[in-house]
């Protein structure tokens, strides 16, 4: 029966400080855009100019 004076305010605690946590998180705007990441990845990238190489440059070539 002791552990329980010990286990109970530990628990509020925890309790309050989760909610204060999350109260933080979202005032920061950690949950603003939660679905644009997971979409961006599915799009492609436009091409860079300068990376694109046609078959008669062999600048990175190893062989001379």
């Amino acid at each position: 029966m002791s552990v329980l004076y010990l286990m109970v305010p530990m628990a509020l605690v925890l309790g309050i400080g989760a909610v204060i946590a999350f109260i933080w998180a979202s005032k920061t705007g950690q949950y603003d855009d939660v679905d644009s990441p997971a979409h961006r990845m599915l799009h492609d990238d436009p091409p860079d100019p300068q990376a694109t190489d046609t078959p008669g440059n062999k600048t990175n070539s190893r062989t001379p």
